[in-house]
């Protein structure tokens, strides 16, 4: 039976125990944005024993490159971005202590495998809602890479971010059973 639960940053491996798919979960605190082009920038620092530019122990990245502010707002259109292109980076960025991605998609089994050795979790964010998302983002700053644009790395105080439980950290994934599923009822 899934279940409501509200989780505030940084997340500890009981928070991800804790949830399974189908879970809604509502982030608050401090999460931060990263797509592939920032993903690549981190693990060549972690390839060159370089400090990262923030410490992603218990922390949540979402995958989202948001559209620019309007006036009187801290960020524009904030919707997730496809996950599979951070596929190549997600496991060593899950060996660093990151807790939490919010994307849309499928995960490959590699990342699904870290995301059991690491206890970490895959949560979904509805794609085409990015005007709604953002409501949930009370402030946004460049911490890194700024010369990506949209895909510098932000950090983002959230406020009841909705999201949903895509993958736990036994494995479990709910695409998969919900494709079962269907199958079984036809």
């Amino acid at each position: 039976m899934s279940q409501i639960i509200t989780l505030t940053t940084p997340l500890s491996d009981q928070d991800v125990e804790q949830l399974a798919v189908g879970d809604t979960v509502l982030v608050n605190g401090v999460i931060y944005t990263g797509r592939d082009a920032a993903h690549k920038r981190l693990i060549d620092l972690l390839a060159a024993n370089q400090p990262l530019p923030l410490d992603l122990k218990g922390q949540i990245l979402f995958y989202v490159g948001p559209s620019p502010a309007r006036p009187g707002r801290v960020i524009g259109a904030a919707g997730p971005t496809t996950s599979y292109r951070m596929d190549p980076y997600a496991p060593q960025l899950l060996r660093q202590g990151l807790k939490a991605m919010i994307g849309k998609g499928k995960r490959s089994p590699e990342v699904i495998e870290a995301m059991i050795a690491y206890k970490a979790v895959y949560l979904g964010a509805i794609g085409g809602a990015g005007a709604l998302i953002s409501q949930a983002i009370r402030a946004a700053e460049i911490i890194a890479y700024e010369d990506l644009g949209p895909e510098a790395i932000r950090r983002l105080v959230v406020e009841d971010l909705p999201t949903i439980v895509i993958n736990d950290c036994r494995g479990n994934d709910l695409y998969d059973i919900g494709q079962r599923q269907y199958a079984r009822s036809r």
